[in-house]
């Protein structure tokens, strides 16, 4: 029983193909040793989503047909705990936690506006400074906004008052 040339030749394709598995295997088990090794010195890695801090925008809602302007934060994370509002020329108007600012206040500052137009929305630039609350950290945040006035007539007796319109960063 001697071999014919095609099966000694088919015997060798089966013996490298053989090779190759084993080389194959081989080079597998290598590579789960080293991944298993090197697994003890590591501790597990922790993917943690960390919140940046938004900065502080403010609005401002008419209120009580322009007596009063209610400025809150846009961020509903912000809780607020003081305003300043600075009008040029004038003496910084405090504002509480609950952000109102008052009509009369802002009249006091602009007093020296008396021959601005009446019915006509005008506006100043003005400084709020804020204290306020993110995360559980207290900060503090300044800007320039625009306040949007307009003089009204006064009444019976004449006169005018200011009745706020709007609040705008700017």
């Amino acid at each position: 029983m001697s071999e014919t040339e095609s099966e000694r030749r088919r015997r060798r394709w089966i013996n490298l193909g053989e090779l190759i598995a084993l080389a194959a295997l081989i080079v597998s088990g290598f590579g789960v040793w080293i991944s298993w090794k090197s697994s003890g010195d590591e501790k597990p890695t922790r993917i943690v989503e960390q919140r940046q801090s938004i900065p502080l925008t403010l609005r401002g809602r008419r209120e009580d047909d322009g007596e009063r302007l209610e400025i809150s934060p846009v961020e509903p994370s912000h809780a607020l705990e003081s305003l300043t509002v600075t009008v040029p020329g004038a003496s910084p108007i405090e504002v509480g936690s609950d952000g109102e600012l008052q009509a009369r206040e802002v009249e006091a500052a602009l007093k020296n506006r008396e021959n601005e137009p009446k019915d006509r929305t005008l506006s100043v630039r003005v400084r709020i400074d804020a204290r306020y609350v993110e995360m559980g950290r207290d900060r503090h945040s300044s800007g320039t906004y625009t306040l949007r006035y307009m003089w009204k007539h006064g009444g019976l007796f004449g006169g005018r008052s200011l009745h706020l319109v709007g609040l705008s960063r700017g």
